[in-house]
């Protein structure tokens, strides 16, 4: 059976039955000439494809992730300098303006995630990246706090298809038992990203009064500059998908290509994409476990949000620190947490497991804000410690809920159609979760904690009711060849 590359100018990938793979029959590849490579013979080749997919795919990847985080590391960071008096964002204002960008980036998920398909990853990332960095550049010079919405809305626009895109585009280069750590990677540069945001924006505010501008400002300035840069490095550095590898600059060839695409083929049966159509969108709403996966994404982005955005808030106004210490020590937890996202990442690929990571994660956290709540009167350095905790847990379930995902949806189209619409309620967990700290509940922010708890035993919940779910039906594949996301031979992980 041969599988026809929509621009491979009729080259063709052609199967051959070899043991193991998705159903059995595993892909050997061809090149652009039409001499077939036996898989034993693609095995060290895949290993050399897939490293330089790491360098040139995760490396990018890992950056525009982070600077999809930048804008909770500047305005996290500017909540305890004079911006809050300066843009008059007494009362909710503050979570006016977090709750605008998130509206805005729900909105335009969806499209914004399909046109990563249609319009192609290099040009897409590079223009939305582009004007991400334009846009904070721009709100250096708001005057109030309506201009600050205005702003934030279109910024929450230009940013709506970085995470979802990357994600889907990540999962369609990387078989399933390799995709956490390599979405472990993202969550990694992500933090990263917190961390030394709030350590250079530390010392971009002690430039307030240079050149007129306060030290907020700088933040924008400076961090909208850089982005401009890599949204222009991206065009280049960018690669396409696996397809159409070999249009990409200086990575590919079409042989190389090929093997790219018929080993995710192997994997899953749906490399090659169908024809875009609206029909072949919708159609996946009727799939219940995207709402359930739609949930988790929600539930956890509650806390992500409390402690993204509000950390420095909680370290001033719940410990006593002051501004400056407070934006410092905002970076240690996020620096912790690469360790474990990548440790539990490593973990769960090698072991093929994501069900019992999440719910390891997930206590994990539990445990962190129990610590965070104590009352008022309690050691700073063990509520210190349970941020620790939290942070590290809550990035690590990230991954690990991507993979979960990835995993277990089938097709291109609907793997675009989950990846924005997880994006997409994750949005929405950030619009509540910006608005369950409240500064008149410091210094123990008691809806935070408990909220952030609560969410997490829903998690623990509907993890193991999706993980008996996906066990029954790979029972029953194996008992009587059951045909699981229409793939012969598919096996859920769980």
């Amino acid at each position: 059976m041969g599988l026809q590359s929509p621009s491979s100018g009729g080259a063709t990938l052609t199967e051959r039955p070899v043991e193991g793979g998705c159903g059995g029959d595993n892909i050997a590849a061809v090149a652009a000439g039409g001499e077939m490579i036996n898989r034993e013979d693609t095995d060290g080749l895949e290993r050399k494809l897939r490293l330089k997919v790491d360098i040139r795919l995760c490396t990018i990847a890992g950056i525009l992730c982070s600077l999809n985080l930048l804008d909770s590391v500047i305005i996290s960071s500017a909540s305890v300098t004079s911006m809050m008096t300066d843009l008059s964002l007494e009362g909710n204002r503050y979570s006016v303006a977090i709750f605008i960008f998130t509206i805005a980036s729900v909105i335009f998920q969806l499209p914004s995630t399909v046109a990563v398909r249609l319009v192609g990853p290099r040009r897409w990332f590079s223009l939305i990246t582009i004007c991400f960095g334009v846009i904070t550049l721009c709100t250096t010079f708001v005057e109030n706090w309506r201009q600050m919405i205005v702003v934030r809305f279109f910024l929450g626009m230009s940013v709506s298809g970085m995470y979802p895109g990357l994600t889907y585009l990540i999962s369609t280069w990387y078989t399933r038992e390799e995709q956490q750590l390599r979405f472990a990677f993202l969550q990694a540069g992500e933090v990263s990203l917190l961390a030394s945001g709030n350590i250079m924006n530390y010392g971009l505010n002690l430039l307030g009064g240079r050149s007129g501008l306060e030290g907020w400002r700088w933040m924008f300035l400076v961090n909208g500059l850089i982005t401009i840069f890599f949204g222009i490095i991206t065009y280049w550095w960018m690669i396409d998908f696996p397809e159409n590898a070999h249009h990409s600059f200086r990575f590919f060839t079409k042989t190389e290509s090929d093997i790219a695409t018929g080993r995710i083929h192997n994997d899953r049966k749906d490399a090659i994409p169908e024809p875009f159509s609206i029909s072949k969108i919708l159609v996946h709403f009727l799939d219940f476990k995207l709402y359930g996966f739609s949930c988790l994404f929600f539930l956890l982005n509650l806390v992500a949000t409390s402690l993204s955005y509000f950390l420095p808030i909680i370290l001033q106004g719940g410990m006593g620190f002051d501004t400056d210490k407070s934006i410092l020590l905002s970076a240690p937890p996020y620096y912790y947490a690469i360790i474990p996202v990548l440790l539990t990442s490593l973990l769960g690929d090698k072991l093929r497991l994501r069900g019992p990571l999440i719910v390891f994660n997930s206590l994990s956290l539990i445990a962190g804000f129990l610590m965070l709540g104590l009352p008022a009167s309690q050691q700073v350095t063990v509520r210190y410690i349970g941020i620790f905790l939290a942070t590290g847990a809550y990035v690590s379930n990230w991954a690990a809920l991507n993979a979960y995902q990835a995993n277990n949806i089938v097709g291109q189209w609907k793997r675009a159609t989950v990846a924005a619409s997880v994006t997409a309620c994750n949005g929405l967990g950030g619009i509540a979760g910006s608005f369950i700290v409240k500064s008149s509940e410091a210094p123990t922010y008691e809806t935070a904690v408990w909220v952030s708890i609560g969410s997490h035993i829903l998690i623990l919940v509907i993890v193991i009711m999706f993980s008996v779910y996906f066990h029954v039906m790979n029972r029953q594949q194996r008992a009587s060849g059951k045909i699981i996301e229409g793939v012969d031979g598919f096996h859920y992980t769980y």
